[in-house]
């Protein structure tokens, strides 16, 4: 098994050839996609191919560089559309200090109603976290002192020390094809000592190709050039991180199972 935990199927890169891209990730072994909404123009179109395809799931959510363009989408909605056998994830939902696209105010309240929308219907929240680490970990706490919810760190950059809130909080982490980079040394280690039981990765496709495709359009099917990169780092069987990786991604989108 192989589980790619975040791609966009759906944008320009992958959505013209759809069908090849899902056909070449089932060669290289991937066996579980979920296909990530950032706005809410998407959702149709995501859960369509979600509804289509038996190995692609989706989410429903709005990304933090988008939260000033969507002030009407709060926890109730979010909840209906959670609803859905395909919709297995709310997000992804966040905060991204980084570009700032989003009053950062704004971004923190459709944060915290998406981590409720989580809660009530009892799917995890996918987070997106970009140059926000004190205060994405501290809405994180205080929301999961209001009611417990699960939940993943998609495409993690953070520090060591994020790292151990998350996982303090039960999180889950997700590795992407940045760990490949020459430069990412400090994710390296972060990943390296990841515990196995929350470990899952990803290829955030159509971006952030891993070596040995860096520079080209991602594709879920390079989740396994991460897993394989991954396994190497951290002195594992990549089958065996292949599998566990899988595995995880079916325990906490656990609306997956039902398929």
């Amino acid at each position: 098994m192989l589980a790619d935990s975040h791609c966009h199927l759906n944008y320009k890169g992958l959505a013209e050839e759809q069908q090849a891209v899902l056909e070449r990730a089932r060669a290289r072994g991937v066996t579980a996609m979920l296909n990530i909404a950032t706005r809410e123009s998407e959702w149709d179109a995501v859960l369509a191919t979600a509804e289509r395809e038996p190995d692609v799931w989706a989410t429903v959510g709005i990304h933090p560089h988008e939260a000033d363009q969507h002030p009407h989408i709060d926890t109730a909605r979010l909840v209906e559309r959670a609803r859905h056998p395909r919709v297995v994830g709310i997000g992804e939902s966040g905060l991204d200090y980084h570009y700032d696209h989003s009053d950062r105010t704004r971004q923190q309240t459709s944060f915290r109603a998406h981590i409720a929308a989580a809660r009530d219907a009892g799917v995890p929240i996918v987070v997106h976290t970009r140059d926000a680490e004190d205060d994405t970990a501290a809405i994180m706490r205080e929301e999961m002192e209001q009611g417990a919810y699960a939940g993943v760190i998609h495409c993690f950059t953070a520090s060591d020390a994020f790292a151990d809130k998350a996982l303090e909080l039960g999180l889950y982490i997700s590795i992407s094809g940045i760990v490949t980079f020459r430069n990412a040394t400090d994710l390296q280690a972060t990943a390296a000592r990841l515990p196995r039981e929350r470990l899952l990765i990803e290829t955030d496709a159509p971006f952030l190709a891993p070596v040995p495709h860096r520079g080209k359009t991602g594709e879920p099917g390079f989740v396994a050039d991460t897993a394989a990169f991954l396994a190497k780092l951290r002195g594992e069987d990549v089958l065996d991180l292949q599998d566990y990786t899988a595995r995880n991604f079916h325990a906490l989108f656990s609306k997956t199972r039902a398929a």
